[in-house]
């Protein structure tokens, strides 16, 4: 199995365009110990020629192009990203649809409610229902996307997202909105978590014994935001569990034997941004490893 880490962060990517805190200022400033990150997605293929895409940045365009393997290779039209999955129906994971609206054939794949919301917007009808095929999964059955490429989508703790937001979100409540991918292929599994308000039982369940978990870095602590000063809501309140902290993800997920651990979908404000860092050295010394845009893995 061949996967690409396309995009590391999280929504607004680093630097994010209007943030001045450290982090972006040192990232805008060229420093070598911030490298700049684009928005969350993966790329995964069985063969190496049929990609799944999983989640549609905003910075697509430019993570596409950044990775030969997803290039066009025949005609003058091609690409060989043959199917797209959302986990969730975030801004940062479905904006990029409407870039992949050149009359290029693929298959859509999300749960009911992913699919409703983005059905509710007309926006997304540049995807022409005749060239972009949208299909509908049910959680916890395996399904196809691309050749020999297997994918189980589960519910994990989450929310509705922000822009669908209506009064005061329920959050942590698993249903269709949040959802992780279990993608095997000869006999490997990589789980992709991208989005993660709490790890329980039923989660650690779910995710031992993987070859390589792929899960949300947004915040390193809970307050990581309000700490620098550039928003008020906690990473609980966004719907993403901490890294560290009193049911942190490091201590929660410490003693489930996985492979390879590294986080994705990492908030700009996140100090393990900065290579050298005590957070930085601390998040490795547990086994951890900081996702950069491009992390190939091969399972």
């Amino acid at each position: 199995m061949h996967a690409i880490v396309l995009g590391s962060g999280a929504g607004g990517g680093v630097p994010q365009w209007n943030c001045r805190c450290p982090i972006c200022a040192l990232a805008r400033a060229g420093d070598r110990r911030v490298l700049p990150r684009t928005q969350s997605s993966l790329a995964v293929s069985a063969d190496g020629d049929h990609w799944l895409l999983v989640n549609a940045s905003p910075d697509i365009r430019q993570q596409l192009f950044d990775t030969p393997a997803l290039h066009p290779r025949e005609g003058l039209r091609h690409s060989p990203i043959r199917a797209v999955l959302l986990t969730n129906g975030d801004v940062d994971h479905v904006a990029g649809l409407l870039t992949l609206r050149e009359g290029q054939p693929f298959r859509l794949h999300a749960t009911r409610g992913i699919l409703e919301s983005i059905g509710a917007n007309r926006v997304f009808d540049v995807m022409a229902s005749g060239v972009v095929e949208r299909v509908e999964i049910a959680l916890d059955r395996p399904f196809a996307p691309v050749p020999c490429l297997t994918v189980t989508l589960f519910p994990v703790p989450g929310k509705v997202p922000l822009w669908l937001e209506d009064g005061t979100p329920e959050i942590g409540a698993e249903t269709e909105s949040t959802v992780g991918a279990m993608i095997e292929a000869s006999g490997k599994r990589l789980a992709y978590v991208p989005g993660c308000a709490r790890v329980t039982d039923g989660l650690k369940a779910r995710i031992a014994g993987v070859d390589a978990l792929l899960f949300d870095g947004t915040v390193l602590a809970d307050d990581d935001m309000i700490r620098a000063g550039v928003g008020t809501k906690t990473g609980w309140r966004m719907g993403h569990v901490p890294m560290t902290g009193e049911g942190g993800s490091v201590e929660a997920l410490a003693d489930v034997p996985i492979g390879r651990r590294v986080f994705v979908h990492i908030n700009n404000t996140n100090p393990v941004l900065v290579e050298g860092s005590e957070e930085r050295h601390a998040i490795e010394a547990a086994g951890w490893i900081v996702a950069q845009d491009g992390l190939a893995l091969r399972l």
